[in-house]
């Protein structure tokens, strides 16, 4: 009972840590941001995006760096799946989300273009390496410099009800507050990994399939806690954006980790089960968001769409 107990213990205070850390860094991040400027685009593509997006990158890493390369694989293509199916559209089904579609296509369209050479390089040897890791991080930097592009660009204002004002005598505590965010982060992320392979071991369950469910969930609930949020504050493009930015990160940072860490071959059911179905709904997500006319909604029937894409996931998964 007791080696169930422990790691059991040991992920749900991994999860709770994951959330107020996520939340925390994501704050005091924007925070930073609007200290020295930066620009609403880059406030929610980045700073948003990528601190949702913390947790996957330091699961990812920590589970590679202790052999568990499925957890990592996992983590990466579950969340995606995670991010749009579910938090998407339950933030659809609480308020139908109004978009702004042609900002929306084009960070879509980078997006497309992550997922489609990520399954090219996955097909290609069946293997995920140190190339394969390099060629996914040069995506990254393309899209930094995309992003910055574009942050000139007046008209993409969408993140502007995000900005803080913060005093300038409270910027050591903000930054303070930045590392220690960061901190927990990386304690929170080693209890999720440890706790979640040990119940994999006990249970008999694959590491990939760990990594899809239980562990994708759990570094997923920061976007849906920011999502469900912000369609509360009608910060509809904050939702889409957030989504986006973080499947971009998974798609070319955290998938990228066990590449460089620990090569090794992919599991074939990423093939035949996993990767399609992200593709599926990478694909949905512009045409949900996207309607071809003046005023785009991603409506409540949509979001039960995306919803029931989910369930039956869940239910080919199992």
């Amino acid at each position: 009972m007791t080696e169930i107990l422990l790691p059991l213990g040991s992920l749900i205070l991994g999860f709770a840590l994951l959330i107020w850390s996520a939340d925390e860094f994501t704050d005091s991040g924007a925070k930073v941001a609007n200290i020295f400027n930066i620009s609403p685009l880059i406030i929610g593509m980045l700073i948003f995006g990528f601190g949702t997006s913390a947790p996957e990158m330091l699961v990812s890493g920590l589970a590679a760096m202790q052999g568990n390369t499925g957890i990592s694989i996992g983590n990466a293509v579950g969340s995606n799946i995670f991010n749009i199916a579910l938090v998407l559209g339950v933030s659809a089904i609480i308020v139908p989300i109004k978009l702004n579609g042609d900002i929306i296509k084009k960070e879509w369209l980078f997006l497309m273009v992550a997922t489609i050479c990520a399954g090219l390089l996955l097909y290609w040897d069946r293997r995920l390496d140190v190339v394969d890791g390099l060629i996914l991080l040069s995506l990254l930097v393309l899209f930094f410099l995309y992003t910055f592009k574009q942050s000139k660009n007046k008209s993409h204002n969408e993140f502007e009800e995000l900005e803080q004002s913060v005093n300038k005598s409270e910027i050591t505590k903000t930054w303070l507050m930045l590392i220690i965010s960061l901190a927990v982060l990386v304690f929170s992320a080693k209890l999720v990994v440890w706790g979640g392979s040990s119940l994999a071991k006990i249970a008999g369950i694959s590491d990939l399939v760990i990594g899809l469910t239980v562990i994708a969930l759990g570094t997923s609930l920061p976007e849906l806690a920011v999502s469900i949020s912000s369609v509360l504050k009608n910060q509809f493009e904050m939702v889409v954006g957030n989504v986006i930015g973080s499947n971009i990160f998974n798609t070319i940072a955290v998938l990228a980790i066990p590449g460089i860490i620990q090569p090794s071959n992919v599991p074939a059911e990423v093939f035949s089960r996993d990767y399609p179905i992200m593709l599926l709904l990478t694909a949905m997500l512009f045409f949900v968001s996207y309607n071809f006319k003046k005023n785009n909604t991603i409506s409540r029937f949509k979001g039960f769409i995306l919803v029931s894409v989910f369930c039956y996931y869940m239910w080919i998964l199992f």
